[in-house]
């Protein structure tokens, strides 16, 4: 009787993709009976600390689900690197790990098949982008290039710099590419000459 009045608690939970433990003791539910919840079937775990109402149905693209969710439960947290250029398109890399840039000074938090990367200048290209019912941030295409030769190897960054420069869908924007290469101190220009000369 006891876990039908938590379950009944949580009911203001059962139209959103996902809400924390913390959440849940606000409104005076113990971590014991989400526990309960979780065996009983009424909620999934998403990850430690974060469940759903089990009957909810996500709105997300099946392909970007563990990306919208693992962005949207970092606060700070922007899809980059590997992450970021699939969504775009930009290399032929598997996302096996969700890619995910916090502020250097943070603490980077522990999330299932992520990689979380500590960077500086993190308003640099961020930009919103909304998966299904997420609302996420991600960085925009040229800072994704530009990070691919600061962390990535150098066969991925030339790709994405080749697919950046040959997309049909959207031009290349040279101006903003080479201001985000001063600021973030990576010489790009031999490979961009080389690709459109």
């Amino acid at each position: 009787m006891k876990q039908l009045k938590y379950f009944e608690k949580l009911s203001l939970f059962s139209h959103v993709p996902f809400f924390t433990a913390e959440d849940a003791s606000y409104q005076n539910v113990p971590r014991h009976a989400l526990s309960y919840l979780v065996k009983k079937g009424d909620l999934i775990r998403v990850y430690p600390g974060a469940y759903r109402f089990s009957e909810y149905e996500l709105k997300v693209e099946f392909q970007w689900e563990n990306l919208a969710l693992v962005a949207a439960s970092i606060p700070k947290g922007i899809i980059c690197l590997v992450s970021a250029l699939y969504y775009y398109d930009l290399t032929d890399q598997k996302m096996k790990e969700i890619w995910i840039a916090v502020p250097h000074e943070s603490h980077a938090p522990k999330r299932p098949h992520a990689r979380i990367v500590r960077m500086r200048n993190m308003t640099l290209g961020k930009t919103s982008l909304i998966l299904g019912e997420y609302k996420v941030q991600i960085f925009d295409r040229e800072r994704c290039i530009i990070d691919a030769f600061r962390y990535l190897s150098i066969e991925i960054a030339l790709k994405a710099l080749q697919r950046y420069l040959k997309s049909e869908d959207q031009k290349p924007d040279f101006k903003k590419l080479g201001d985000y290469a001063k600021m973030l101190r990576v010489d790009i220009t031999p490979y961009v000459l080389s690709y459109t000369t």
